[in-house]
């Protein structure tokens, strides 16, 4: 595989350096991954499953190389990436879908970003029983901008379709502001890989789900954001408002809070509920199907998962 298809590769899916994740599965049908390892495996050095990989003092994290993703690519395994930095920064987001409704969805968000002038690719998951929709940035953006850029863009197709379902929209990657302690945060499969790729998965589509002919042509033509345009992305997402109509006040704005003009947040339109039914333990609980759609975008925040623990993490779909 030419050097430059490689170069393309690891500029767009840029993570982590330093470790990455590496695909496992078990002779009972079992997969997930787990951070790689240079004594994986070896007698008298690794003590799995006795010792979980976090805890071995013996644990050698191997480096994302070019032979790494060429590999990758081959198909003589398959990996993923660490997307969030030591720094709090990533160089892209992936919005996540599943469930029924994840091809309605998942070209809605893409539809979305089209028409916000977001550069974005749809990425049918390695499964086929889900999506991906990337989101890349020139510079290494702090993890709370892209993801409020995620935030406002589900908001934005929300609004304009009324259907986005609260099922289908999984979650974002990277799904932390900051790096947890003693972990690399949630990771996402790499695409293209040979197998799943004969099978018309991992691969990217176009608006109607049909496999772009030519994938590294695609991904040439993808021309990444610098941070600067973040900001003005979110307003026009949000049409001025913060995402998911949380009250927002530019950094810059320094006048008292008495002196700044009066937040406008929309009315919701629709029939709604007299009373909802809550329940309150750890969190605040309420059913989904006694919500009204709008209520629902209303309400929703997209709230970091619980990361994988740093021996790794099973695999979803």
């Amino acid at each position: 595989m030419p050097a430059d298809k490689i170069a393309l590769f690891r500029r767009l899916f840029r993570g982590r350096n330093d470790v990455y994740p590496l695909r496992w599965e078990s002779t009972k049908g079992t997969a997930g991954y787990s951070p790689a390892c240079g004594n994986e495996w070896k007698a008298g050095v690794c003590h799995k499953p006795k010792v979980k990989c976090g805890d071995c003092p013996q644990r050698q994290l191997l480096p994302m190389t070019d032979q790494v993703i060429y590999d990758h690519l081959a198909g003589k395994h398959t990996v993923g990436v660490y997307p969030l930095l030591t720094d709090g920064s990533c160089y892209f987001l992936a919005a996540d879908f599943d469930e029924t409704d994840w091809r309605e969805d998942a070209r809605a968000f893409r539809q979305s970003c089209h028409e916000l002038h977001i550069p974005a690719a749809l990425e049918i998951s390695r499964s086929g029983n889900g999506a991906h929709v990337w989101i890349f940035f020139a510079d290494p953006v702090p993890a709370r901008e892209a993801r409020q850029l995620g935030a406002a863009l589900i908001s934005q197709t929300c609004d304009r379709t009324r259907q986005l379902s609260l099922s289908s929209y999984d979650r974002f990657f990277p799904n932390q502001d900051n790096l947890p302690k003693g972990g690399f945060g949630n990771l996402i499969a790499l695409p293209l890989q040979r197998q799943p790729r004969a099978q018309g998965c991992s691969v990217f589509v176009d608006e109607n789900l049909v496999p772009y002919p030519d994938q590294w042509a695609l991904l040439a033509s993808i021309r990444p954001r610098p941070r600067f345009e973040l900001a003005n992305a979110i307003m026009r997402a949000t049409g001025g408002r913060h995402p998911l109509d949380v009250a927002f006040v530019a950094e810059e704005d320094e006048r008292e809070p008495w002196e700044r003009p009066a937040l406008v947040s929309s009315r919701i339109s629709g029939t709604l509920p007299e009373s909802l039914t809550l329940v309150l333990a750890n969190q605040i609980f309420i059913k989904k199907a006694d919500l009204p759609q709008p209520l629902a975008n209303r309400l929703i925040r997209p709230a970091p998962r619980m990361p994988g623990c740093c021996a790794g993490s099973a695999e979803k779909k």
